[in-house]
């Protein structure tokens, strides 16, 4: 069976978007080569930024079709992380709001691509 192992976004600067989710995310950037640069998102899973002028074939995708979730533990490290992220200039498009599946924010990195902030429902 296969592994999930990897997410793969095409970006304008690998450069910029790396050290962007680096510090978004408190991650290292364990590669870098001209076009593309990678980060570990855990438990074996990487995420990798390929230049979209280098990609091949080429990608007819559009930015913010798809997101990227990231969990913290509670309402309170929702809040906090949405804090943290608009005081560093991220562009928020939604505030912390309940949600069916628990607390969540959504933020949108410089090519577009959303990253939501979900902690689980209480109780």
């Amino acid at each position: 069976m296969p592994t999930f192992n990897f997410v793969l976004l095409h970006v304008a600067d690998e450069t910029a978007s790396a050290a962007f989710y680096s510090e978004m995310l408190g991650i290292p950037i364990i590669e870098e080569k001209p076009g593309f640069a990678m980060l570990p998102l855990g438990e074996g899973v990487m995420l990798g930024l390929w230049q979209h002028e280098t990609v091949a074939p080429t990608s007819s995708g559009q930015s913010g079709a798809s997101e990227i979730g990231v969990g913290v533990a509670d309402d309170a490290a929702v809040a906090a992380l949405h804090t943290i992220w608009q005081a560093r200039g991220v562009t928020i498009l939604q505030a912390p709001t309940p949600m069916p599946f628990g607390m969540t924010f959504v933020a949108q990195d410089a090519d577009g691509h959303r990253l939501r902030v979900t902690a689980p429902p209480a109780g």
